[in-house]
């Protein structure tokens, strides 16, 4: 039921935003240069790694070492609008659509951030990745990654059609209050650095 929840929605989802998508991607290509989507391994169910499709949001600006710059300073104007409005999270429709993201489920994090995890945090692996999720609406970046983890084991341990439902209900509301888009003086959220001794 949940598989056809989500075929359900992102399709409805792409066909009904599909002008929001184009012109996003029209302004980015025009403000931004080639590529318009940002595609990066992430870690699926199991852990099993899949490209995950985003809107970009950064330059590709870097020191005279030839290394990226921090986030903060390569998000754009236009990046930060799309981050605070979720507007960049759109093309992950598709990820659901091919089954390797669901609409709600753990957000899928960086693959560096796998051994680092305890028995208990790599838990929220047992369920696909969601474009959005319990610890999206419970504090999304404004939390600590304890927190953020804990959120995510609870979501696979009672998940239902019905708690889905309310998540996604609650992410529209988190949307329009643009409420815990980044951590405090973070562009986004901080590092996982893996659990404390």
């Amino acid at each position: 039921m949940k598989r056809a929840f989500d075929i359900l929605g992102a399709g409805i989802g792409l066909i009904v935003l599909s002008p929001v998508i184009l012109v996003i991607s029209l302004i980015i290509r025009g403000r931004m240069g080639a590529p318009v989507l940002y595609r990066q391994t992430r870690p699926g169910r199991h852990g099993i790694p899949f490209q995950m499709i985003k809107f970009r949001t950064m330059r590709d600006a870097v020191d005279e070492q030839g290394r990226l710059l921090p986030d903060g300073e390569r998000l754009t104007g236009l990046g930060r609008f799309l981050r605070s409005s979720s507007l960049d999270e759109l093309p992950e429709l598709w990820n659901v659509l091919k089954g390797e993201m669901s609409l709600v489920g753990p957000r899928p994090l960086l693959m560096e951030y796998l051994p680092l995890y305890s028995p208990e945090q790599s838990r929220r692996h047992e369920a696909r990745p969601g474009v959005t999720g319990w610890a999206q609406v419970n504090g999304r970046n404004a939390i600590s990654w304890d927190q953020k983890f804990a959120l995510d084991v609870w979501y696979v341990d009672n998940r239902s059609i019905w708690l889905d439902l309310k998540i996604v209900w609650l992410t529209i509301v988190k949307v329009v209050r643009r409420d815990g888009i980044s951590a405090a003086g973070e562009a986004t959220m901080s590092k996982f650095k893996g659990v404390k001794e």
